[in-house]
């Protein structure tokens, strides 16, 4: 995998100074931009490359959650905020983490290796499998054995044949991980496998394994699209 390219946003310089050294500091990261002006970054977006945006979300001109919905799920993000309270609003936009100031060195790296998996799944995702963290360990999990994944408030339930697994992420966020081909939302709740579809009615999904799925309005018809 090439390096990710990394971009800090932050209206305070000595945050961004910390951050700049952070960066560097991780092998698989690249630093291509830095600002403490939240539009100049919108602008620099348009017209170059950057992978990975490090985003403080309280800012005066432009706060990062605007921020993140100006630029779109096209980029992912790492929210730095000095505020506990945000986080979970953070992680209704699709981000990878959050760190909360002052960023320790430590928690920095670790939020830097859950961005590298990241973006290797990303990479990977028409493969066999991924991996997820569960219950403190991660665990490699096959495509075709999932049947259906369900959103639980700030985390994930991911179900198998032999069990399910609660992780820490969103829905929006599964979608882009698990291969189009296979997989389909139907519901603001729900993603399912459609290779395990036995039966498809009015209003719901019925599963190989009897599981039945309401199928939400909004998300009919790209489900008929898929199956036709």
């Amino acid at each position: 995998m090439d390096k990710i390219k990394c971009i800090v946003v932050d209206d305070e310089p000595l945050a961004i100074s910390l951050l700049e050294s952070y960066v560097q500091k991780i092998p698989f990261f690249e630093l291509v931009f830095s600002t403490e002006n939240p539009i100049l970054a919108v602008e620099y977006l348009q017209h170059h490359e950057a992978d990975l945006i490090f985003l403080d979300i309280q800012m005066p001109e432009l706060t990062g959650i605007n921020f993140m919905k100006i630029i779109g799920d096209r980029k992912k993000y790492i929210l730095t905020t000095a505020y506990s309270e945000y986080a979970l609003e953070g992680y209704e936009h699709n981000i990878i983490d959050y760190l909360l100031k002052p960023v320790s060195f430590e928690r920095f790296y670790k939020s830097a290796e859950k961005a590298q998996e990241r973006f290797q799944i990303h990479e990977n995702k028409e493969g066999s499998h991924f991996f997820v963290k569960s219950s403190g360990r991660q665990h490699r999990i096959g495509f075709e054995d999932i049947l259906y994944v369900e959103s639980i408030k700030d985390y994930v339930n991911i179900r198998t044949n032999e069990q399910e697994y609660i992780v820490l992420d969103t829905l929006k966020s599964m979608e882009q991980q698990l291969p189009e081909s296979s997989f389909v939302r139907i519901h603001k709740s729900f993603i399912i496998n459609l290779n395990r579809i036995k039966e498809v009615a009015a209003r719901k999904i019925i599963l190989a394994s009897g599981k039945e799925i309401p199928i939400g309005e909004s998300y009919r018809m790209n489900l008929l699209n898929k199956i036709r």
